[in-house]
C-alpha cells in the first residue's frame, strides 16, 4: 500500500510517500507524477514514511529524474536507512539528489 500526499505551490511540487513503493504501487506514483509535473520546476519527494522501494520504484525515480532534469530540479528528503541502503547498493546515491 502507498499513500501519496501532494502539495503544490506555483512551480514547486512536494510529494510525501507513505508505505511501500513496489511493483504494485509504482503505477500510482507514476500517475501522480504525470498529473503534477507538467508545469513543475522543482520536485521534492519526501520519503520520511516510505518503508520500502523495489526495482519498479527505482525505475519510476529514474524516469522522473530524466524528466525533471529537462525542466527543473528534483530532490529526495528524509530517506531512512533501509531505503538509503538500496540507493547505495544500486548506485542511485550517485544520480539522485538526496538531502
Amino acid at each position: 500500500m502507498l499513500n501519496i500526499t501532494k502539495t503544490i505551490e506555483g512551480g514547486s511540487v512536494l510529494l510525501s510517500l507513505e508505505g511501500q513503493l513496489d511493483t504494485t504501487t509504482s503505477p500510482e506514483l507514476e500517475e501522480a507524477l504525470k498529473e503534477t509535473l507538467t508545469d513543475a520546476t522543482e520536485l521534492t519527494l519526501d520519503f520520511e514514511k516510505l518503508d520500502y522501494i523495489s526495482s519498479a520504484g527505482l525505475r519510476v525515480l529514474l524516469s522522473t529524474r530524466k524528466t525533471m532534469s529537462r525542466q527543473g530540479t528534483m530532490k529526495l528528503t528524509h530517506v531512512n536507512e533501509i531505503v538509503m541502503e538500496i540507493f547505495e547498493v544500486t548506485g542511485f546515491v550517485d544520480i539522485l539528489t538526496i538531502e
